[in-house]
């Protein structure tokens, strides 16, 4: 199982917020810091998402996301992407795979368009709360389910999603690990497991589904997880 350390950049700044809420903030310094650090414990695969632009304004990590990838490590980073030119600028930056959210269920011409373009390298975002899409930063719910999104972009030729159940995310309590296991049996995609993620336990549970990967955040910054013993028992792909 793939492990992706996370990076949630906001004004800057590396920092994790609860059930994704803007108020509800921890900072934890730099960026590049922490990319650094993650990649010594032996990551080789960040998350890196830019809060300001997913949250509705424009994408400024684009230099970041540079600094990071200079460092030797892969980078798989979303937020704010809402146009080709802004895909483009984030693959060229550096980043090997692009997340696209919000704009992959506001505009499926785009989506699509890009999935032609970039194939594998596109990766879809699929943030659920009670099943139900949650777009714009999450601040707002669809009317589509998760399963069926993750089911017509398997169809445009999407091979990765990162799954979120928002209600879970950044409160330690356990990832959505039968919600994840249903993504992937009923859509067919490699899904990156994301919000919860609180132990090796936890990490345990969603191998034994052969969940592809798994986003980690406040379990590493807060010490519940030791990213070298993880590497070491799930850092396979």
């Amino acid at each position: 199982m793939k492990l992706f350390p996370a990076i949630d950049i906001l004004n800057g700044r590396a920092v994790r917020l609860l059930y994704g809420k803007r108020e509800l903030v921890t900072d934890y310094g730099l960026p590049l810091d922490r990319a650094r650090l993650w990649r010594d414990a032996g990551a080789d695969f960040l998350h890196v998402v830019d809060l300001s632009g997913a949250f509705g304004g424009e994408s400024v990590i684009d230099g970041e996301i540079e600094k990071i990838a200079s460092l030797g490590v892969r980078v798989q980073s979303g937020g704010g992407l809402r146009t080709m030119e802004a895909i483009e600028r984030r693959l060229n930056a550096g980043a090997e795979r692009v997340v696209l959210g919000t704009v992959a269920y506001t505009d499926p011409a785009l989506f699509e368009a890009a999935v032609r373009r970039y194939g594998e390298r596109i990766v879809a975002g699929i943030d659920c709360k009670n099943g139900l899409l949650s777009v714009r930063g999450w601040t707002e719910e669809s009317t589509e389910t998760g399963v069926s999104f993750g089911v017509r972009a398997k169809a445009m030729g999407v091979r990765f999603c990162v799954f979120t159940d928002v209600s879970r995310d950044g409160a330690l309590t356990g990832p959505a690990v039968e919600a994840t296991s249903e993504m992937a049996e009923k859509t067919g995609l490699s899904v990156i497991a994301s919000g919860g993620i609180s132990s090796m336990a936890d990490l345990e549970a969603l191998a034994r589904k052969g969940i592809y990967g798994a986003v980690l955040g406040r379990s590493l910054y807060e010490g519940k997880i030791d990213l070298k013993e993880a590497l070491a028992r799930f850092g396979g792909e």
